[in-house]
């Protein structure tokens, strides 16, 4: 851990680590897990700061339900930015981070100069998890099916051994509904990440259900920056995102055709091209 440092916001040490040089993206999530995700060719053009939530922090005291909402995550992202004294910086979310970094960036907008939206659905709502679920077993080869009840079978006994972990088990035990290559084990990935799982199971399992990212786009007015996977079944089908270019001059959408949940990871030149080349567009 000697590369990491720490802003302590509300009692919560959230790490955060730096590396690459040159126009600054904060990525909101786990400080362990998502440098493992990015190309260190991104990182000669671009300078990350891999910024822990509360969700991925151990807590120094009891917790109360207020420490779990979104608004909170929210303070702890700008006690961070004013701490790091970030300004002009992109501000990127993947997964379920996604709605964290668009609502940020409605919320304290001064300092944001872009918005980066990956692998996320436009709400977690639990309808549309029913449609990413029958999408998946109406669409999925039988080979990837086959993986999946293979791999889901052990998530219980993984969740009873270790229960603490359950986030991580599901993300790992879910990888044929994650990568494109199917087959591809993520545990690794996963090592020395800690989940804090109320915390986690308030924001994925209520907040994030309660909004939609096509109508909260209407309160961000940045460049947005919508990367999704053809292959990503988590959050699936990217057609929940056919409208948005109509609906909103200020988003570019990309699909990655050769990717699942991570194309940072599974199409990493294509991505680093499409994410550069907006990035440095009118710059």
């Amino acid at each position: 851990m000697n590369n990491y440092k720490t802003v302590i916001s509300d009692g919560f040490k959230l790490n955060y680590c730096v590396k690459g040089t040159g126009k600054t993206i904060l990525v909101i999530g786990s400080s362990v897990y998502y440098p493992r995700l990015f190309s260190d060719n991104l990182m000669r053009r671009f300078q990350f700061f891999f910024l822990d939530h509360r969700g991925f922090v151990r807590p120094s005291r009891s917790l109360e339900p207020e420490d779990y909402t979104l608004d909170k995550v929210l303070s702890d992202i700008e006690k961070a930015r004013e701490a790091l004294d970030l300004t002009d910086f992109i501000i990127l979310g993947h997964s379920g981070h996604a709605f964290m970094a668009l609502e940020y960036a409605k919320k304290y907008p001064d300092h944001v100069a872009k918005v980066v939206l990956l692998n996320s659905a436009p709400t977690n709502s639990s309808e549309r998890q029913r449609q990413s679920s029958t999408f998946f077993h109406e669409t999925a080869s039988p080979e990837r099916k086959e993986q999946f009840n293979k791999n889901i079978a052990l998530l219980e006994y993984d969740i009873q051994k270790d229960p603490e972990r359950r986030f991580v088990h599901m993300c790992v035990r879910m990888g044929a509904q994650s990568f494109y290559d199917y087959s591809f084990d993520a545990a690794y990935m996963w090592e020395d990440v800690y989940t804090n799982m109320p915390i986690i199971d308030h924001l994925w399992g209520e907040a994030f259900g309660e909004l939609d990212m096509l109508k909260s786009l209407a309160g961000c007015h940045k460049p947005v920056f919508i990367g999704l996977g053809r292959y990503d079944y988590l959050v699936a089908p990217v057609s929940l995102w056919d409208q948005v270019e109509v609906m909103y001059e200020n988003v570019k959408k990309v699909i990655f055709e050769y990717s699942g949940h991570n194309p940072m990871f599974e199409e990493p030149q294509c991505f680093d091209k499409e994410l550069t080349d907006w990035i440095l567009k009118d710059e």
